[in-house]
């Protein structure tokens, strides 16, 4: 995972380097525009080697749900890293990943995993894609029914709940950033960071249906 990650940092012009304690994890024939180090990243004297000072990001996605909590901790505590990203294993442990530990984003790979086999399925429900640890929010996402009653609104004149940002409009093959002017179309995938008191809200006013029109 750790050396996937690489490649696509390094594909749009990053700096990165690959710290790893089992010396048949180093593959530098594979990532070789990486810097790579031979070091336990739970040790002080390796992260001081790394001068982990200088990064702007630290990515913790080993396997082990303790390696990664005690790496994010000391990346943020110890070095001051402005942003660190945690890799869940296990489920269980996702309530750990949090501020406290140093994490400002949790990836849960099985909830990750769940979320796109729901997104795949599911239209007119809201499913949940990634937390983010500060303000308690999230990435969202919703595919617009037929029988929204959203469906030929413009963005500006819905009155979106509070702490509730619309991010990205998905629209067949064209990924847009909301404005306005921009009118709801049925089977729109809608991405939203929002606070997690507010899902229920935003569910219930992108999914209710149109009320039949009485004499």
């Amino acid at each position: 995972m750790g050396r996937s990650i690489a490649s696509e940092l390094l594909e749009n012009g990053h700096e990165v380097l690959l710290i790893d304690k089992a010396p048949t994890a180093i593959s530098v024939e594979r990532v070789p525009q990486a810097e790579w180090l031979l070091a336990d990243a739970c040790e002080i004297t390796s992260l001081d080697e790394a001068a982990l000072q200088r990064c702007n990001v630290v990515i913790a996605a080993t396997g082990d749900d303790k390696v990664n909590l005690v790496v994010s901790l000391l990346a943020k505590t110890e070095y001051g890293v402005p942003r660190v990203v945690a890799r869940v294993n296990n489920p269980k442990n996702e309530w750990l990943f949090n501020e406290a530990w140093g994490v400002d984003v949790a990836v849960s790979t099985p909830r990750l995993m769940s979320a796109l086999v729901e997104e795949a399925v599911s239209v007119g429900d809201l499913v949940r894609l990634l937390r983010f640890s500060h303000g308690d929010a999230n990435l969202v996402e919703l595919t617009l029914p037929p029988e929204a009653a959203l469906v030929g609104t413009r963005v500006g004149d819905v009155e979106w709940p509070e702490d509730t940002t619309l991010v990205t409009i998905i629209r067949g093959t064209r990924v847009l950033t909301p404005n306005k002017d921009d009118v709801l179309e049925a089977g729109d995938e809608l991405l939203f960071v929002a606070a997690q008191a507010r899902e229920e809200q935003l569910e219930q006013l992108l999914s209710v249906q149109r009320q039949n029109a009485t004499g």
